[in-house]
């Protein structure tokens, strides 16, 4: 390892939206580029609520990445009405890896969500049974709570009572945003872990309004204070393993972006290592990353850790200004037409 160059092994991303159809077609490439795995996410339209659907939507990534040794990880879309017997054969399935609560209205395609979490408990008690992990979108959807606070709201009125209840469920607090989340995640049992976006470790709130409202920098949860920025920073690069890399990349048309009721959510699949190694080079800690980025994770989830490896470069190239996403649409990527400083090798550069 040289300050020009770096190599560690293929990391893993431990959340990742990928949609379908030819939106998909466009944007699996850039992950498999990259990562040896992905737990992808399930809030398709209609979602990913039974096996036999994971099924099928396994076999469309594949064939999205052609000759790729790129495994999807699948997950199921937690309802009202999951059942037992369908974790239960999820958990038989081995290719599903968990189960993902979205509360009801929380973020895109989050409608057919969790109303009230103890109507899971069936569920939610034979995920414990088989230590399947419930993988949580932290916030509460009240609309008289502050956008702002509905992180640490969420700890208090569901993850507590949550983890009262079944002590021994794995959990992943996903793409946490709060000094609050991350004590809540030291403090709590080894059952639980958290992962941490790109744009969360890079960017504050003050980045949705540089000269203007900027909608690319829009997700939910959204940017928080500088003050939990670094929270999150320092969590990252502590080495602690209940902490792993988890993009949230969620590709979203440009018109379905810049429009009077923007969509949450922010592309970076396109780069999303080099924008992890940006993070760790810039806060001095490269020597962190590939534990963050390849081994916590896959322990958390009792998986093997790759054997493969990549490598990065630091030199200097462009972010382009859009991707094609299909149907005519176009995809506006983080940083698009601005200067990363880390490039991964291409598997022909391998």
């Amino acid at each position: 390892m040289t300050s020009a160059q770096i190599t560690i092994t293929r990391p893993d991303d431990w959340h990742l939206h990928l949609r379908d159809g030819e939106a998909l077609a466009a944007v699996a490439p850039m992950t498999a580029r990259q990562f040896a795995r992905a737990i992808v996410m399930p809030n398709l339209k209609p979602a990913i609520t039974t096996v036999k659907q994971a099924v099928a939507y396994v076999d469309r990534i594949i064939a999205a990445v052609g000759d790729s040794d790129f495994e999807p990880l699948m997950t199921l879309y937690l309802s009202d009405e999951t059942t037992a017997e369908e974790i239960e054969r999820a958990h038989k399935s081995c290719f599903i890896k968990a189960v993902k609560l979205y509360p009801a209205g929380a973020t895109t395609h989050s409608a057919e969500g969790v109303t009230d979490i103890r109507r899971c408990d069936k569920a939610l008690a034979a995920m414990q049974e088989c230590g399947m992990p419930l993988l949580v979108h932290g916030e509460v959807t009240d609309p008289g709570v502050d956008i702002f606070d509905r992180e640490k709201v969420f700890i208090d009125r569901v993850l507590l009572p949550l983890i009262n209840r079944f002590p021994d469920l794995k959990i992943v607090f996903e793409h946490i945003t709060t000094r609050d989340a991350v004590n809540f995640v030291l403090e709590a049992d080894s059952t639980i872990a958290a992962t941490i976006t790109a744009h969360h470790l890079l960017y504050n709130r003050n980045s949705m309004f540089e000269r203007g409202i900027r909608p690319h920098m829009y997700c939910l949860p959204v940017l928080k204070r500088e003050t939990h920025r670094l929270a999150l920073a320092h969590a990252a690069i502590s080495g602690n393993k209940k902490f792993f890399l988890g993009s949230d990349s969620a590709p979203h048309a440009q018109s379905a972006k810049e429009t009077g009721c923007g969509c949450a959510g922010i592309f970076s699949a396109h780069a999303a290592i080099e924008l992890y190694t940006s993070f760790f080079d810039a806060m001095n800690a490269l020597d962190k990353l590939e534990a963050f980025a390849s081994f916590h994770g896959p322990d958390f989830y009792d998986l093997p850790r790759n054997l493969g490896e990549i490598t990065l470069d630091k030199i200097d190239w462009t972010v382009p200004q859009s991707y094609p996403l299909g149907n005519g649409e176009t995809l506006i990527p983080l940083l698009a037409g601005e200067t990363l400083h880390w490039k991964c090798r291409t598997p022909d550069d391998r």
